[in-house]
């Protein structure tokens, strides 16, 4: 293992895929997370079980890959680790026609933590209760694998009934191909508020608006809606990439020393004290449940706030003219 400030991070020879030798798991769902967890866990040698409803659309491309599928519930019957990979909206539900069927011993186990953070599933406690979180979308967990890499992820135990649950998660993230990345040491807790804090005030909710108020003041400011969206939404890609691969520093290196100069004179006029308020209350709702509460019962009502905002969005004039745009682009046809 590494130690690196204060995470700890695990890698291949930290992990011993063995440790599920004789062991079968069930893999319910089979979307993006799902497909390539069952694919590369059966690829490294693991026993598994692909649990879908009778009728599911992903069925046929579970059992084309080579797969046994039985429903969920009988999927869970016949493992001894369940590793529940549908969407959180509907993991109580499942949850609750497989509850039976986990016997004293077994472990049920998640990619992130809502459900059991929020105490919306509350597993005996006699199970394993375990969390191996790919930091990546599903296709690269399985691109990666099978390419001889992988992507990093994160381990947690909230609840350790056989005494070997952290040595028995950390094998799956190898047989899922993390740990050739790096894995590092977590709890429910920290990576669900973690990682909605992330999704809402930066990755999907900050970004996002303020790509979208970027635009409307250079559009009501008189300049072409074209040049407005190639100036605050494509070009972001071209930013985002140059952090990703070498962080801020390696970025500022990459522009220009005008474009450096003027970021770090007046981003603070943007992301100012009061938006780091903002931030700060985003954060109190993640912690202290708000949040959780509020989308529970928007799920619970057939989502009329969600649906509004969802089709606000769409509506919103940057996506009509980048729709128009990157029909142009060359890499359209690809």
């Amino acid at each position: 293992m590494t130690e690196n400030l204060n995470a700890t991070v695990y890698r291949d020879d930290d992990a011993d895929v063995s440790t599920l030798e004789d062991t079968t798991v069930a893999v319910l769902g089979f979307g993006s997370q799902g497909h390539a967890h069952a694919q590369n866990l059966a690829d490294s040698g693991v026993d598994v079980i692909v649990g879908l409803p009778e009728g599911n659309p992903d069925r046929p491309a579970a059992e084309d890959a080579g797969l046994p599928v039985e429903t969920p519930a009988d999927a869970a019957a016949a493992a001894d680790v369940v590793s529940v990979l549908v969407p959180d909206t509907i993991q109580p539900a499942v949850y609750d026609e497989i509850a039976e069927e986990l016997d004293a011993g077994d472990t049920i186990q998640f990619a992130h933590g809502f459900n059991i953070h929020y105490g919306q599933i509350e597993p005996p406690e006699d199970v394993n209760v375990t969390m191996v979180a790919p930091k990546s979308p599903g296709h690269l967990v399985r691109r990666t694998y099978e390419n001889g890499e992988g992507v990093p992820g994160l381990v947690a135990v909230e609840q350790d009934a056989t005494g070997d649950a952290f040595d028995r998660a950390l094998a799956y993230a190898k047989a899922i191909g993390c740990t050739r990345a790096g894995v590092i040491e977590t709890t429910f807790a920290e990576e669900t508020e973690t990682d909605l804090f992330g999704e809402q005030a930066v990755l999907c909710g900050g970004v996002t608006a303020m790509m979208k108020a970027g635009y409307d003041t250079l559009v009501e400011a008189g300049y072409s809606e074209e040049m407005a969206y190639f100036e605050v939404m494509n070009e972001m890609k071209l930013i985002v990439d140059l952090i990703y691969e070498g962080g801020l520093s390696g970025m500022w290196d990459s522009v220009s020393d005008t474009a450096e100069y003027g970021g770090l004179t007046r981003g603070e006029y943007v992301i100012d004290e009061e938006a780091k308020a903002g931030m700060e209350q985003i954060l109190e709702e993640v912690q202290d449940g708000t949040f959780a509460r509020e989308w529970i019962t928007e799920n619970q009502t057939n989502r009329p706030s969600y649906k509004q905002l969802h089709d606000a969005e769409a509506d919103h004039d940057i996506e009509r003219v980048g729709a128009d745009l990157r029909e142009l682009f060359s890499w359209a046809e690809e």
